[in-house]
């Protein structure tokens, strides 16, 4: 039995280590891409690996505990900036009247379509009542369900589907301009809109791409990843990106996106902010996504309690002050040549996977 169980060792270690390497690799191949999202839980098994090994499996620890040492070490290295150890990149807003009447609060959530059961949902949005919200997986069932909470708010953009990838916009800004388009597959669409409040503006997008799973490689994520990050490095605007994209927040698309986009990630220096599965917080990884120029600052982010999705909801509250924001904040890595040329790529691949 003991030679079972090293071996049964053995062969988890190896792989937690392929698992590992294949996540290093910058391929939309979907067997590859997945290994993004289970950091936090390969990095927690590793250590377990690590010292289980450095105890029994005398033979093979030589060479195997230096491959686990490596796996751990990469592991940490994406994670670390979702942790309290780090730096923080985005202020705290500061408690001054001027301030205050810039403030609002944004809540993004996927509902999951298959949920039939409304009342949770329903009274979870009735009690924080965002200033902007944006619901993913929204059919005409779940539209239905939801008017009266919705009917509280003037501006509403609403394109139920029955494919998973419906959406409901709805706030209480003012609106100049609001669209619904697909800005890369067919049937998966975003929502684009230009707000203000206290006579500044700014642009918002809401994001929901499909996610990398068998048969299905992230071209076309990726690519609306890329393009999305394009048109807010174009914006003169401040931009505030919200919605479940489908990939976790420290994947090279990702922080990709925060480069080209000029983004900012109030996550970094303050936790994960896991999303994904919602009933088990121990497996969960951050898929839904609160990224925003340096115009802005926060008071408050949160990962709501679950309400019966698979995803739980992201809830913030932001400040739109521009120049004390840009003074406080960090200023966003800028994106560089090879940067640019990982985002030709991305879209190159997705033209010719079929995309437009």
């Amino acid at each position: 039995m003991r030679k079972v169980g090293i071996w049964a060792l053995r062969v988890l270690a190896g792989a937690l280590v392929l698992a590992t390497a294949l996540s290093i690799i910058e391929s939309p191949l979907w067997w590859i891409r997945i290994w993004d999202f289970p950091r936090l839980q390969i990095l927690a098994v590793l250590m377990v690996a690590m010292i289980l090994s450095s105890i029994f499996d005398r033979e093979w620890r030589r060479w195997l505990i230096p491959l686990i040492l490596f796996s751990t070490g990469w592991q940490l290295f994406r994670i670390f900036p979702y942790t309290p150890l780090a730096r923080a990149e985005v202020a705290f807003s500061e408690a001054d009247a001027r301030t205050a009447k810039r403030c609002f609060s944004v809540l993004s959530f996927n509902v999951l379509q298959f949920n039939r059961d409304y009342a949770p949902t329903l009274a979870m949005l009735k009690r924080v009542d965002p200033d902007i919200l944006l619901l993913l997986e929204t059919d005409r069932k779940w539209e239905a369900a939801l008017m009266p909470m919705l009917a509280r708010y003037p501006a509403r953009l609403s394109q139920p589907l029955d494919n998973t990838y419906g959406l409901i916009f709805a706030t209480r800004l003012l609106v100049s301009d609001g669209h619904i388009e697909n800005i890369a597959e067919p049937a998966t669409p975003s929502v684009h809109a230009r707000l203000s409040i206290e006579g500044v503006a700014f642009k918002l997008m809401g994001l929901h791409p499909r996610p990398p799973r068998p048969g299905d490689d992230t071209e076309e994520r990726d690519a609306e990843i890329a393009i999305a990050a394009t048109r807010a490095a174009r914006e003169k605007l401040p931009v505030l990106a919200i919605g479940d994209f489908n990939d976790v927040a420290w994947s090279h698309t990702s922080h990709l996106f925060k480069r080209i986009g000029g983004y900012l990630d109030p996550r970094i220096g303050r936790g994960t902010y896991a999303t994904f599965p919602a009933a088990y917080p121990l497996l969960a990884w951050p898929l839904d996504h609160l990224f925003f120029t340096p115009e802005f600052t926060i008071r408050k982010i949160a990962v709501l309690p679950y309400v019966g999705s698979d995803h739980r909801p992201v809830y913030a509250e932001l400040c739109l002050a521009p120049g004390a924001a840009k003074r406080r904040n960090d200023t966003p890595a800028a994106a560089d040549s090879e940067d640019k040329a990982d985002k030709a790529e991305i879209i190159e691949e997705y033209r010719q996977s079929g995309g437009d």
